[in-house]
């Protein structure tokens, strides 16, 4: 008599990303399984290794004007041995930035990070959710940075002298997402800010934070950061007033 087996685990995958119940083959996870998790560890490789496009993105967010600029870490392997190269600025991306210096309320930076994937996929659209709702903020030119740490945001914002700048980058991937974005705001940036100075929206994907509801976020946080002259632990987000912002559903 052949007995029908339940799959006890099914209910909560369908739930998750994780993976839970996988079973096994002997003393080995069943094929596809292994199957699964070496595409997987693919894609986040191929994330971390792959070049963002700028020249596509500049494209995408015409007439906006783009300045391109490199981090001190000069190709890929330098980049992920040495994260302090990532924080700074090469000096011709320096003065290129320099010449672009005004009176700015906010520069926006498109950065690379450890996932190009998630800068390709989701920073157009999310940053222009936002600039939507900025009419009467002194915008500096939009800048794509290659090789980019979180905190080449401060450089770069000092040299364009803005009030505050917002870091669009690729978050280090993992085994589920691939192509998940982040937003690191800091109010009066400049080199050397801790972390703890920042303000992060993080899981920005398909099945993460929509593109609708960061750019909410984010531009919540700015018009708070800006009343408040604060950005970090000091600036407490507020999910109502955040939610009351966006479209109802329908």
């Amino acid at each position: 008599m052949n007995a029908v087996t339940r799959d006890i685990w099914a209910r909560w995958r369908a739930t998750t990303r994780a993976r839970i119940g996988l079973g096994r083959s002997g003393d080995a996870l069943p094929t596809s399984a292994l199957l699964d998790f070496q595409a997987a560890h693919g894609r986040a490789r191929d994330a971390v290794h792959g070049a963002a496009d700028f020249t596509a993105l500049a494209e995408q967010l015409k007439p906006l004007p783009c300045l391109t600029v490199h981090s001190k870490a000069m190709d890929r392997a330098t980049y992920l041995r040495r994260p302090d190269l990532g924080r700074r600025l090469d000096e011709a991306s320096g003065q290129t930035l320099e010449a672009a210096a005004g009176s700015w309320d906010i520069a926006f930076v498109i950065a690379d990070g450890l996932s190009s994937r998630a800068v390709m996929a989701h920073a157009v659209p999310v940053l222009r959710d936002c600039m939507a709702g900025l009419a009467d903020w002194r915008i500096a030119p939009i800048v794509l940075a290659a090789q980019a740490r979180v905190a080449l945001g401060d450089d770069i914002a000092t040299r364009l002298n803005a009030k505050a700048v917002a870091v669009l980058i690729g978050e280090r991937p993992g085994l589920s997402v691939a192509d998940s974005l982040g937003v690191y705001l800091t109010w009066e940036p400049k080199i050397g800010r801790a972390d703890s100075e920042r303000n992060c929206i993080s899981n920005i994907h398909a099945d993460g934070m929509s593109h609708e509801q960061a750019a909410a976020t984010l531009l919540w946080l700015l018009r708070e950061a800006r009343l408040r002259r604060l950005s970090g632990i000091g600036l407490k987000l507020n999910p109502a007033a955040v939610a009351a912002m966006l479209p109802p559903i329908t």
